[in-house]
């Protein structure tokens, strides 16, 4: 038997429920709209958050879609191995985010109806890592590019603390969560 089934049996096996829910899929790079239409024409149920842009070749201008979340994109299904595997065998699609024991992890419907809200809002949207306090952090862009440190909260502001242990001492600068990425 083919491990991903092996494991979607057991996972269907298991005490868990078996009701639709959504689930992140890992897709190949840049792959993102072909995956989704692919499911679509499976007749999957399947959300790509993405979000317009604007783009500048030397001979013309255009807005373009670009996935929100590069490299994933959301699937409504029940978590039976049948279903499981005709995601993957989408051509594109890589795997269903899992946790250790290969049981698929599901998003809260809540998280997927925000982000459905956000996005139809047409507004401008950012995207920040997963920050948390006193996580290792990179500064990514401007002049303090390359810049390490632990992330620290000062009243709403973010502060990027650098420590000089044999000093005993630390210094931080104040930063903006977009210009960080998690180590």
């Amino acid at each position: 038997m083919n491990t991903l089934v092996q494991c979607t049996t057991d996972y269907y096996h298991s005490d868990r429920t078996s009701e639709a829910g959504w689930y992140a899929v890992y897709v190949r790079s840049k792959h993102e709209f072909i995956v989704h239409e692919g499911l679509v024409r499976k007749r999957i149920e399947t959300f790509l958050p993405a979000v317009p842009k604007h783009r500048q070749w030397k001979d013309r201008k255009k807005v373009v879609n670009f996935p929100l979340f590069p490299g994933y994109l959301f699937v409504h299904i029940h978590p039976d191995p049948e279903k499981l595997v005709n995601v993957i065998k989408t051509t594109g699609a890589v795997r269903i985010l899992s946790s250790e024991n290969g049981n698929p992890i599901p998003v809260p419907t809540g998280e997927i109806d925000s982000l459905r809200i956000m996005i139809e809002n047409g507004q401008d949207i950012d995207i920040y890592p997963c920050l948390r306090e006193g996580a290792r952090i990179r500064i990514k862009t401007g002049s303090l590019r390359g810049v390490e440190g632990v992330l620290k909260m000062k009243g709403t502001q973010y502060m990027c603390i650098i420590n000089i242990e044999i000093l005993g001492r630390s210094v931080g600068i104040k930063i903006y969560a977009d210009d960080l990425e998690v180590l």
